[in-house]
């Protein structure tokens, strides 16, 4: 449905980005990918917003570290990941996520991110004015940086037994953060909302994704 593009963030760096949705849009949602690149899955995430009539654009976050990284869901893929996630600084993270909000500049835009992208969605709506709102999946870095105040409207998504993510974590956060919709499904583990990773969720996947829906079209306009 949709293709690769090349964007440029403001320090002149160029990188890829998948993009989807009518160009028409006069609303957009960047789709911020796991520590797997945009591989298949975070495309179809992309394909699914688009087909609610968003423009969308998926940044390719790993290209400071290894230009068209595509990861699978093995250990050894798990591995390589976190390796590469450790090459990027954050601060050039959000360069790039604000390139992304660039080319969909003109429209009301929405952040939905997953895992380490769930990190990189929040700080869209702490480190930028750029979004109107904020999905967060999962995203293990939240915890750390959870002080931060939000510009925008940011909803949360945690599975109840995501190792990487304790509910003493999850409480900390809604305590710190008492106007964020935060959401916690029961039995759910790290990546519930991914259908190619074995703790794929399909009825925590629905909800949290109608939610998201929900969510957008309630704070987008």
């Amino acid at each position: 449905m949709g293709e690769m593009i090349q964007l440029k963030a403001a320090d002149g760096f160029t990188f890829s980005a998948y993009v989807a949705g009518p160009a028409s849009a006069t609303k957009g949602v960047v789709v911020v990918q796991e520590i797997f690149g945009v591989n298949h899955h975070i495309r179809e995430v992309a394909d699914r917003f688009a087909a609610l009539g968003y423009a969308v654009v998926a940044p390719g976050l790993f290209d400071r570290a290894s230009p068209g990284v595509e990861l699978g869901y093995t250990q050894a893929d798990v591995d390589q990941g976190r390796e590469l996630r450790m090459k990027l600084s954050d601060a050039d993270v959000m360069k790039d996520i604000e390139a992304a909000a660039n080319h969909l500049s003109g429209k009301t835009l929405g952040i939905v991110g997953y895992c380490f992208g769930g990190t990189v969605a929040w700080w869209g709506a702490t480190r930028t004015t750029k979004f109107a709102a904020s999905s967060c999946w999962y995203g293990g870095g939240i915890p750390g940086t959870k002080d931060e105040q939000a510009n925008c409207p940011v909803q949360m998504h945690f599975g109840e037994k995501d190792a990487s993510i304790p509910m003493t974590d999850v409480d900390a956060v809604r305590a710190a953060q008492p106007k964020a919709e935060v959401f916690v499904y029961e039995g759910a583990q790290h990546g519930f909302g991914c259908d190619e990773r074995g703790s794929y969720s399909a009825p925590d996947y629905e909800l949290a994704q109608q939610r998201t829906v929900d969510f957008f079209a309630k704070n987008l306009g």
